[in-house]
């Protein structure tokens, strides 16, 4: 998780300058087209390793292999057919509505095609993605991820060696990494885990539970989409590419911060939906409690020094920064602590697998966001009211998400929303500290941001956040620890 995020930042550096502000911004803003539809990646991700995970709790590897088939089989059908939608609607819109300079259409268009390639190579992945989680191989999941980091870094050094059009070679090599990753879940699934082999397998029950599952929780996920991509087109509507490119800039921090987190809930994920298939509810709710705190707390302890010295940073990092990039930043972070317990509430709520009425609940509230950005950017606010809007909205729906909980697991609901405001009161407490402690610019006060952060968040969490039971675990390891340390000297 750690090289990812230090090779994510280092390579949206190296990307923005070789491309330049109008390229980056055009780059994200046509690949964003295409990412509106990998709200499917998620929603069938998610769908698969549920089955699967249920699948391996009750020890039934021939419903498992049936299972798989089943998924790969649907996730080829959708995928055409919107590869179909991508090819007609979606180029009619890239050429007729979008801001791009004249002179880079045809390179928009040939990146366009890369990502929707890009796009289909992802969705056939995504059962061998999930089976290897739902068997909770963790370790070829970070060896893989390790790999995608470090050929990113060689697509920067190829970009840097090629002299031809940067942003038509950059969506080609991109397209390039998708091959590679594909070829190595399959491979390694086929090797490994002996349910993934091909065999034609169609039982429309089956089919039916999977894409009643699926289409319910696609609401969710398609409200994620119109907060993010969905905007970034609106902004491009009413701005230009430059602002873009300084939206792009923003969320490749927060992303980077951001993925800590999801990886995080990737490992929890398959033990939620264990323990809710055998009645562990006590163990469950522990354990929802247990990743939301730490979820927040890693993303807190990243993002803090970052609003704090994002002035500094951004100028640090890149060579040429973008208007607009220094609020972005800070408020997209912002959002991403919040959004740090999203993944707590959603997965519980999925292992039940009666998920109509939290879909409709808390994809409403992610909705709002489409047209509430239309209807301010129309009255001529600022690019960052967009970013919050998406604050409001996604605090709202945590609360309505874990409510929904209480309804549908007995989840205690008003003690989830204690700890979440305690949690708001020590981060934004340690903020307010730090920001009068420290108010120069530059190395020392970065590096003081970041000890003074691991130091508050730490403290304050030990004694405010953490439950007793877990404090004394953490006593306990602690003691562990000194005894191997002096054992060692």
């Amino acid at each position: 998780m750690l090289l990812v995020l230090g090779v994510t930042l280092f390579t949206s550096r190296e990307i923005l300058n070789i491309l330049g502000v109008v390229d980056y911004g055009i780059y994200n803003v046509v690949g964003g087209v295409v990412s509106m539809f990998t709200f499917l990646n998620s929603t069938l991700s998610t769908s698969s390793q549920r089955y699967f995970s249920i699948a391996l709790v009750k020890g039934d590897l021939s419903a498992l292999h049936r299972l798989f088939n089943s998924n790969l089989i649907v996730f080829s059908i959708l995928a055409i057919g919107c590869v179909l939608v991508l090819e007609t609607i979606g180029l009619w819109f890239l050429n007729n509505e979008m801001t791009i300079p004249r002179d880079r259409i045809f390179a928009a268009n040939v990146v366009y095609q890369f990502s929707v390639l890009a796009f289909l190579l992802n969705m056939l992945s995504i059962p061998y993605n999930a089976l290897i989680i739902a068997y909770e191989k963790m370790n070829i999941f970070s060896y893989i991820g390790i790999l995608e980091a470090v050929l990113k870094l060689a697509v920067v050094g190829a970009l840097y060696l090629i002299s031809r059009d940067s942003l038509i070679i950059y969506g080609l090599l991109t397209f390039c990494i998708s091959i590679i990753i594909l070829i190595l879940y399959v491979s390694y699934c086929l090797k490994k885990i002996r349910v993934s082999h091909l065999s034609w397998y169609w039982n429309k029950n089956m089919v039916r539970e999977l894409m009643s599952f699926s289409g319910w929780h696609f609401m969710g996920t398609i409200s994620a989409v119109f907060r993010s991509y969905g905007v970034n087109i609106l902004l491009n509507l009413f701005f230009n590419p430059a602002i873009n490119a300084a939206r792009a800039i923003s969320f490749q921090v927060s992303n980077a911060s951001v993925q800590l987190s999801n990886n995080f809930f990737t490992a929890v994920k398959p033990q939620i939906y264990k323990l809710y298939s055998s009645n562990h509810y006590s163990e469950l709710y522990r354990l929802i409690f247990r990743s939301t705190i730490f979820s927040v707390f890693l993303v807190s302890i990243i993002a803090l020094p970052i609003i704090l010295n994002v002035h500094y940073i951004l100028n640090l990092w890149l060579k040429q920064v973008p208007l607009h990039s220094d609020l972005f930043t800070q408020l997209v972070l912002v959002e991403a602590m919040i959004l740090g317990a999203n993944g707590s509430t959603i997965a519980p709520a999925l292992a039940t697998g009666k998920i109509r009425n939290f879909e409709l609940v808390t994809s409403g509230t992610n909705l709002l966001i489409f047209p509430v950005c239309y209807i301010i950017l129309s009255f001529g606010a600022s690019p960052e009211s967009t970013v919050i809007v998406s604050i409001t909205l996604s605090s709202v729906t945590v609360i309505f998400q874990s409510y929904m909980l209480k309804r549908m697991l007995h989840f205690p609901f008003f003690s989830y929303v204690i700890l979440l405001l305690k949690m708001a009161v020590v981060t934004f407490g340690s903020w307010g500290i730090l920001s009068y402690m420290f108010v120069n610019e530059g190395f020392t006060a970065l590096f003081m941001d970041v000890f003074g952060t691991i130091i508050l968040l730490s403290l304050f969490y030990y004694v405010i956040i953490v439950s007793a039971e877990d404090r004394h675990l953490i006593n306990a390891y602690a003691v562990r620890l000194i005894f191997k340390i002096r054992h060692l000297f």
